[in-house]
């Protein structure tokens, strides 16, 4: 159309005059800005009788605003993907149309129960794709709804629309509070009633628990990414944690002889209930190794862990001029029973603080999976 018009509004013509249900634009190298749109739909709307739709896509970073912007002009069908996924810069995306559509333009295009389904549809869908979710992403990414700084928390507290442009739940997301240096004391108080621990601001507890996070994030310790961790630290805090094992100690041996390939292998020595296990497993590096013998000695007291999967494994680098004697921090993400929950350990040895996430991973599953009387 932009081309040539009048070869354009003819072909449209036809396919009007030929009785089509529906005549849908299609703005395939993804070039257009809205106003464009706007103008391009209202010109053919005014010419013909069939019902008009979109197909955009994001290579000029609009396909949602042009999907919307043609709604408002008359368009009846919108075309896009779950996450706009598609070729290039992908397509339109629907987890963005619809609630703009449903919230924010009143067309009553969905139910509400299936609009409080979004983001479940969102990590389905990027699950079968086996890509990882995008968490920055509006309405359903992880992060929407997320605050860091105190007064940000302390706002939302009393008035949620200071910094959240809708009602979370609505698209099946929630709020999140982020446990960081810039924290106040109303992120641990917000955190808390997440975790159901009842923490009050003069509370001592409260204190103690800002020094140890302040302390631990000058160590490398980051818990904006390993909110598992943040959990358990706090309820070691109050007391209300419940410590499943006692590590008395682990050896990792990695035996690499001429070119053949290298062999991990790790023991561990511990106590479930007052009984102690020395348990040995081979891995196809150190980090697998202790996973294996971990898992090896709490399997008879705790079966539950034979449904916890280590899904990701993260290591950075913290202030590298120490080159290989460097800290470093090592974030785990875990899945088990439909739940996903991530953790962190920091060590100027990379084993040691694989092995503070992994614990921490593993207690925290237990924690949540386990009968706590048992």
């Amino acid at each position: 159309y932009k081309r040539n018009k009048e070869y354009a509004m003819s072909t449209i013509k036809e396919a009007d005059k030929a009785g089509a249900d529906c005549i849908s634009l299609c703005d395939t190298n993804g070039g257009s800005l809205p106003f464009e749109i706007g103008n391009i739909i209202t010109e053919i709307k005014s010419d013909i009788k069939s019902k008009i739709g979109i197909h955009a896509h994001n290579d000029s970073e609009c396909a949602v605003a042009n999907s919307l912007e043609a709604v408002k002009k008359g368009a009846v069908h919108v075309q896009g993907t779950i996450n706009g996924y598609g070729e290039r810069c992908g397509n339109a995306n629907l987890c963005s149309i619809i609630p703009g559509l449903k919230i924010k333009m009143k067309l009553d295009c969905i139910s509400d129960a299936q609009l409080g389904k979004l983001k479940n549809a969102s990590a389905y869908i990027a699950e079968l794709g086996n890509i990882s979710p995008d968490m920055h992403q509006p309405y359903v990414g992880a992060s929407a709804f997320a605050h860091k700084g105190g007064i940000h928390v302390s706002a939302i507290q009393r008035h949620p629309d200071t910094y959240e442009h809708i009602k979370p739940e609505l698209v099946g997301n929630r709020t999140r509070v982020i446990v960081s240096e810039l924290s106040g004391r109303s992120n641990i108080i917000f955190k808390a009633k997440e975790y159901g621990v009842d923490l009050e601001s003069a509370d001592a507890k409260l204190d103690f628990i800002l020094e140890k996070i302040k302390k631990l994030e000058n160590e490398g310790y980051q818990f904006e990414g390993a909110e598992a961790s943040f959990e358990l630290l706090m309820k070691k805090a109050v007391g209300t944690y419940k410590k499943f094992f006692d590590l008395e100690g682990f050896k990792v041996v990695i035996d690499k002889r001429g070119d053949m390939e290298s062999r991990s292998e790790a023991t561990i020595k511990l106590r479930v209930n007052n009984k102690e296990f020395h348990t040995a497993a081979e891995g196809n590096g150190p980090v697998n190794a202790l996973d294996q013998a971990l898992r090896k000695a709490l399997i008879g007291a705790y079966p539950e862990i034979k449904n916890f999967n280590l899904t990701d494994y993260k290591v950075r680098v913290l202030e590298g001029e120490e080159g290989t004697g460097s800290v470093v921090r090592v974030l785990i993400r875990t899945h088990g029973y439909n739940k996903m929950w991530d953790t962190v350990g920091v060590s100027e040895n990379i084993i040691t603080a694989s092995w503070y996430a992994l614990v921490d991973s593993v207690e925290y599953g237990l924690s949540k999976f386990v009968d706590v009387n048992k």
